[in-house]
């Protein structure tokens, strides 16, 4: 028996192996030529992002990489660059601007100086995101998940559409988790004040993703801008450093992380296909895995659910230009006031007021 195991390993092993080239082998091609088009890819310096700026700068657009830490991200555009160098010439462009979806203000700095220095944009990749960390908030006050994977991409992509809609047609790619499926829109705690618990968080902050995703297809409808989510399958990156594995369970994890998960690179092929593939041209409002169309729960597809969402979401991140229909309420007082609201408590507090007395309109809802 013992004189087997080896052998077993290298069979198994071998199967894996083959597996592994088979998968890859499977991998659909990139799309045509960027040569001339602007994408902005949050979270670029790591894992899914920093694979597909290396794809897309490959296919010669200029890439902007929106990160949190500019030194982490100059070091990896490097990289990046003498990869490129090395396989294709005449690639594209590669720029580093500071971006922390921690900070609306950080946010809106970003947005600024894109439309400063940019004339058009082609593609926004919403891929940066933090996944199961311990409870903690955003600059802003906001659970921190919820606030970087969900209201800092609303934030950064209301600030962009009309850059977006001057250079239609024109694409938002929204990078979402199979883990919706574990979520759930508490609209009286979505701050988790009363409760918190990671896993459901962050499912809860990829399901707003989804639901994002399909209200603003839907509102950006005959403007020559498409929107659609994806999956990317499980993946081996960094952002599961939250995830506590036992010191002896580590090798095991790595062996099985390698045999089964998908690398970067497999992984962000859904979304340089969204990002640049001629066959998904004017399609918008859908959910892709695998560079494939799949069917979303009924929950990540309810449109009153997603409006709701959208109008709390406004508030949250100051979007709402005026309070003159508001005649009393948690913020009454700050009747014909404009810009972000200073606490997270009064700006969930007003959001919960808010919901109670939606009016719902053929155009969607409003306080």
């Amino acid at each position: 028996m013992a004189a087997a195991l080896p052998a077993l390993a290298l069979g198994a092993g071998l199967l894996v192996a083959a597996w592994r080239w088979l998968r890859g082998a499977a991998r659909p091609g990139r799309g045509g030529s960027m040569r001339g088009k602007t994408v902005i890819i949050t979270g670029a310096n790591s894992g899914l992002g920093r694979a597909a700026a290396a794809e897309l700068l490959r296919m010669r657009a200029r890439v902007i990489m929106g990160c949190r830490d500019r030194a982490r991200a100059e070091r990896a555009a490097r990289e990046i660059r003498a990869e490129v160098g090395e396989r294709a010439d005449g690639a594209g462009e590669l720029v580093v601007r500071e971006l922390d979806l921690a900070s609306l203000r950080s946010v809106r700095a970003f947005c600024h100086r894109v439309l400063q220095e940019e004339s058009r944009l082609d593609v926004l990749i919403n891929n940066a995101g933090i996944f199961q960390c311990p409870y903690m908030k955003t600059e802003d006050g906001f659970e921190m998940q919820f606030g970087v994977n969900h209201l800092g991409h609303f934030l950064l992509t209301n600030l962009l559409l009309g850059l977006l809609k001057n250079s239609a047609p024109s694409r938002i790619v929204v990078v979402s988790s199979k883990l919706y499926k574990y979520g759930e829109i508490n609209f009286e705690d979505l701050n988790s004040e009363i409760s918190y618990n990671k896993s459901f968080c962050y499912s809860r902050s990829k399901l707003a993703n989804i639901l994002f995703a399909r209200e603003l297809a839907r509102r950006l409808e005959g403007t020559g801008v498409t929107v659609n989510s994806l999956h990317p399958g499980i993946v081996r990156t960094n952002l599961g450093r939250h995830v506590n594995i036992p010191l002896l369970a580590k090798p095991l994890f790595n062996l099985v992380s390698w045999a089964f998960f998908k690398t970067p690179l497999e992984g962000a092929q859904t979304s340089i296909y969204l990002a640049s593939s001629p066959d998904v041209e004017g399609v918008s409002g859908k959910y892709f895995g695998d560079c494939k169309e799949e069917e979303l729960l009924p929950k990540a597809m309810d449109d009153l659910v997603a409006r709701k969402l959208w109008d709390i979401s406004e508030v949250m991140v100051g979007l709402l230009k005026s309070f003159g229909r508001i005649k009393s309420g948690p913020i009454a007082s700050l009747n014909g006031r404009k810009g972000i609201l200073d606490t997270s408590k009064v700006v969930v507090s007003f959001s919960m007021w808010c919901l109670s007395n939606i009016k719902d309109e053929e155009s969607g809802s409003h306080c």
